[in-house]
């Protein structure tokens, strides 16, 4: 089992000794600029399209730096935020129902387990009403009330209804208001654009990043892209669970690699599991599908009172069914956070209430809706969402309930980042997903589009800028050795992987991995199960590199190849995620250790000993660096909803 190493401190030396209200406003004013005719002589590299990747090539671009950007998709339109559905959260209190900046702070650092950064928390919220001015501005057809006024909903842990939407299609609308100002860039020739290429590698010259390594996925080219700095927007490692809500494409490599070039990865093990999705089916299935959070403003949660009742859920009274939620937790009661509609729907089903094949899943119910607002009004709001359950499922949830079960679905762990967003590796920018910055141990519903588009529109062109206009850069010819080493490197890697000739595919190697992951890092875990995840992960990766067959070449679209590029480091990152588990002995938020609860059985963490972010240095012994969390206006307490 590995071992691990205890380092020095970290710390975010960058956001400003000024009051909380007074950060960004600071930091931005100490930043240096750029004059425009200066820039058009810098480069940047920017990995990712989604709205994180997006919106900082289009405005990084706008400024005047030349924009080096690339997807694995065939479009940046096609990038996996287009699958968000529910909405955006902002801080405009058009409902005059108490939200404010501050509360939307508190809401997400009390949402979070009190395991974020004030500073970075603050500046999320204070940012949220300029994304949707940004945001309406570009034409995205947010949903509008009768008079014209932009609607709002609520989501989980809050109490106020500050999410913006369009039905169930934000991401998708969002993300093309952003490809919008992404095209005019490219248009303009700001923007160079490489679609179907994927990055392998880093370039760190004297100790700052200089650019990339990448592959071209239709020809197998490996090219050099060099940069005075480059920007990471490439998601999350849900899929190192193989099961999850995301595009099979999402992966963690681009990070990984990072990783292993010296920046540090944060809280490995935070990761969320989303309370409404649609159950697995079968081993056939390569992912699972989302239903929006949003539902669950309209939708009654709800288990028979008698253990494996045969019944049709129509033929069940509303006298012997658990409303669970609204029992246990009556002030918020379907709108609790994630981390807790999770756990107790599984409490539910591991303990013989739950429904369906198997018995995991529990009822999302609509008939009250229906009959108090109309079919017409729920259709407005979530027809698109019903629509693909049915086509999923052969279902129809206007006539019987939903069926719905936790999954895997966002990493709040990442890269970690200062104030700037920037990692231990200067030059090395992150945003949305990719870094750890803003969701502690539990991300709300609603927060992730939030913080990819103010990372994108607003943080990282005024942080980059510094960074720019603060360094002088020689020129670094793709004859440079430490250019050449890393193409090399890559190369070999790759050689390596098509010369393993083994028997066994790369999808099996995944699917036990994530089986893995799931049984003993999923929605509980325990020492125990975590110690004999990490003896068995090495083995697995031995016999990964010893058995794995990737047919076909490099030189050409070889998908085999892709896959097996990625689940090498998922096989490495999986292990970082264990040991971080594992030496986190306290539960917070989607970390629940099962030996550290409340007689309740909700999460209890241990401020003494774990109010800290865990970042960790690469090596084969891991180093693990604390960065102390300290609260100044927010003072952790133990959770309570109800």
């Amino acid at each position: 089992m590995v071992s691990h190493l205890v380092g020095g401190p970290v710390s975010d030396a960058k956001a400003p000794d000024v009051a909380l209200e007074r950060r960004w406003d600071e930091r931005r004013f100490a930043a240096k600029l750029v004059n425009p005719a200066n820039r058009r002589r810098h480069r940047i590299v920017v990995v990712g399209t989604g709205l994180a990747g997006a919106s900082a090539g289009a405005t990084l671009a706008e400024q005047g730096y030349h924009v080096t950007q690339f997807c694995f998709q065939d479009s940046p339109r096609r990038a996996h935020s287009v699958a968000a559905q529910g909405g955006i959260n902002a801080a405009k209190n058009y409902r005059n129902d108490g939200d404010s900046v501050y509360r939307l702070f508190y809401d997400t650092v009390k949402g979070g387990d009190f395991r974020s950064r004030e500073s970075n928390v603050y500046r999320l919220a204070e940012l949220s009403a300029q994304i949707i001015d940004q945001a309406v501005a570009q034409g995205v057809p947010f949903a509008r009330e009768y008079g014209g006024l932009l609607d709002t909903r609520s989501f989980g842990g809050v109490q106020v209804e500050r999410t913006f939407y369009a039905r169930g299609q934000t991401g998708q609308q969002l993300l093309l208001g952003a490809y919008q100002a992404l095209s005019r860039q490219i248009d303009a020739g700001r923007v160079e654009m490489h679609a179907r290429t994927e990055m392998l590698d880093l370039i760190v010259v004297d100790g700052r990043a200089r650019g990339i390594i990448a592959r071209d996925l239709i020809t197998g080219e490996i090219t050099t892209h060099l940069a005075d700095a480059v920007v990471l927007a490439t998601g999350g490692y849900g899929n190192v669970f193989y099961l999850s809500t995301n595009a099979k494409g999402s992966n963690a490599s681009a990070i990984w690699r990072a990783h292993r070039r010296g920046a540090y990865f944060a809280n490995p093990c935070f990761t969320q599991i989303h309370p409404t999705c649609i159950p697995r089916s079968g081993d056939h299935q390569s992912k699972l599908t989302l239903m929006s959070e949003s539902l669950r403003n309209d939708g009654r949660i709800w288990v028979p009172k008698v253990k494996g009742d045969p019944r049709p859920p129509g033929q069940i009274p509303a006298d012997e069914r658990d409303y669970y939620l609204e029992r246990l937790y009556p002030s918020f009661g379907n709108l609790v956070p994630r981390d807790i509609a999770s756990r107790a729907a599984k409490n539910q089903c591991d303990a013989g209430f739950g429904v369906g094949p198997g018995g995991l899943g529990v009822y999302l119910d609509f008939e009250d809706a229906i009959q108090e607002l109309g079919r017409e009004a729920i259709e407005a709001r979530y027809g698109n969402l019903f629509d693909m359950y049915q086509r999923i499922t052969a279902e129809d949830p206007y006539q019987v309930p939903m069926r719905i079960y936790p999954a895997i679905h966002y990493t709040m762990g990442g890269l970690w980042v200062d104030y700037d967003l920037q990692s231990t590796i200067p030059g090395l920018f992150v945003v949305g997903e990719a870094n750890f910055s803003d969701h502690g141990a539990n991300r709300l519903g609603a927060s992730a589009l939030m913080q990819g588009l103010a990372d994108g529109y607003f943080v990282v062109p005024t942080t980059v800028n510094d960074y720019i206009g603060s360094n002088t850069f020689e020129a670094v010819p793709v004859e440079h050795p430490t250019v050449l080493e890393t193409q090399r490197e890559v190369r070999a890697r790759l050689d390596r992987l098509l010369s393993v000739g083994g028997t066994r595919t790369v999808d099996s190697f995944h699917r036990e991995l994530g089986l893995l992951l799931w049984d003993h890092c999923g929605m509980a875990r325990n020492a125990s199960g975590l110690r004999k995840a990490l003896e068995r992960i090495p083995e697995l990766r031995a016999e990964f590199w010893r058995e794995v067959r990737v047919p076909g070449d490099g030189e050409e679209l070889n998908q085999e190849l892709e896959k097996a590029n990625r689940v090498a480091d998922f096989l490495e990152l999986a292990e970082l995620m264990l040991l971080d588990a594992l030496v986190r002995e306290e539960s917070c938020g989607g970390h629940f250790r099962e030996e550290h609860q409340t007689a309740t059985g909700e999460a209890l963490r241990d401020d003494e000993r774990f109010s800290h972010v865990a970042a960790w240095e690469y090596g084969e012994s891991p180093v693990l660096h604390r960065e102390e969390l300290t609260f100044d206006h927010v003072h952790p307490t133990q959770r309570s909803y109800t």
